[in-house]
């Protein structure tokens, strides 16, 4: 139930409803989200999934504190080990004996971890929570687990972003959040990449065929931005990359071409945009933007001192160890990433 003396937002402050949208509604696995400042860490956000998984409805979860999914039966030593992670700040991950909104049981593979996006105090804790076979469950254990941290290192990723949007308070909100919302698309398109070739999402070390997952990010930014007269070439080599290294590549060329479509061609009525992607014997990739319109506007260093996408690209080119280069003329903007080999190990 609701504490009448706390107010608990619909979802997490500050989170835009794009975003939660894309990033947490359409998880297929629970998700859940606390904040430890307010009184008792109430659940301040829950999924789609959450509800299909307990039988309890976003509304009725929704200002409680998740102890109201145990039973007398639950395990005492899980439950000190969960608190005690929270009171620290730290991850933990216990298996937990709960109840369905019918009072049938199922075991939960449960997931916390504080998501910091500056400083020492979470914002929020997150609870990524999946239901487990109780004939299958020491198979399943190291597999859910790394779902779990994954998820929880992309959406710490995804809280960072906002908190950096938010410094841009003179920009456009809507824009700035269809863009946001576009930053977690791109992570959403590398799982469905994996998920086509049957590869397995949990390992970071997952080889990745990036030129097939850069082609489907630039033609979603050419789809969501783009306007008739403007044409995306793409030309990738079958290079494979780690599956880590293949979601900073795959934000990279988001952010490149986003600010392309956006604002290379004001007042034109045609174009060309082309993303190549090379394999090189010095460097071990090359990732190379290019279009012909209007260029940097003067006095604007890019991607330094720029817009939130130019540091976003900064952060990551630094991330990865790599070279960026701007050539910027008559002739448009082209924008060169030379990744090197120790990156893609």
């Amino acid at each position: 139930m609701r504490d009448s003396d706390n107010t608990v937002p619909e979802r997490p402050e500050g989170l835009p409803e794009t975003v939660s949208a894309q990033a947490l509604t359409r998880a297929p696995f629970s998700i859940v989200l606390t904040n430890p400042a307010m009184d008792d860490n109430p659940i301040v956000y829950v999924n789609r999934a959450f509800e299909e998984m307990t039988g309890y409805s976003r509304e009725t979860a929704i200002g409680r504190n998740c102890r109201f999914l145990q039973g007398e039966d639950t395990e005492q030593a899980a439950l000190d080990k969960l608190r005690t992670a929270i009171t620290n700040h730290e991850e933990a991950v216990v298996t937990l004996r709960n109840y369905r909104a019918d009072g049938t049981s199922f075991l939960n593979r449960l997931m916390v971890a504080p998501l910091r996006a500056e400083g020492d105090a979470p914002p929020y804790f997150l609870g990524v929570q999946t239901v487990v076979d109780e004939r299958r469950q020491e198979d399943a254990l190291e597999m859910l687990y790394e779902m779990q941290h994954r998820v929880k290192n992309h959406l710490s990723m995804i809280v960072a972003m906002i908190r950096m949007q938010a410094r841009d308070a003179h920009t456009d909100a809507a824009r700035e959040f269809d863009t946001l919302a576009r930053r977690v698309e791109t992570l959403q398109l590398l799982y469905e990449e994996l998920n086509s070739t049957g590869s397995n999402a949990n390992d970071d070390n997952q080889p990745v065929a990036l030129g097939a997952y850069l082609t489907r990010v630039a033609n979603a930014v050419a789809y969501l931005d783009g306007r008739s007269g403007v044409r995306v070439n793409v030309d990738a080599d079958a290079a494979t990359v780690p599956m880590q290294a293949a979601t900073q590549v795959g934000l990279i060329l988001s952010e490149i071409m986003t600010n392309a479509m956006q604002h290379a061609f004001d007042n034109r009525e045609s174009g060309l945009v082309e993303v190549r992607i090379k394999e090189l014997s010095g460097y071990a990739l090359r990732l190379q933007i290019a279009d012909d319109g209007n260029g940097i506007p003067k006095g604007v260093n890019w991607p330094d001192n720029s817009t939130l996408g130019g540091r976003i690209v900064k952060q990551l080119v630094d991330g990865l160890g790599a070279h960026l280069s701007v050539g910027d003329g008559a002739a448009g903007t082209t924008v060169i990433i030379d990744i090197p080999a120790d990156s893609l190990r």
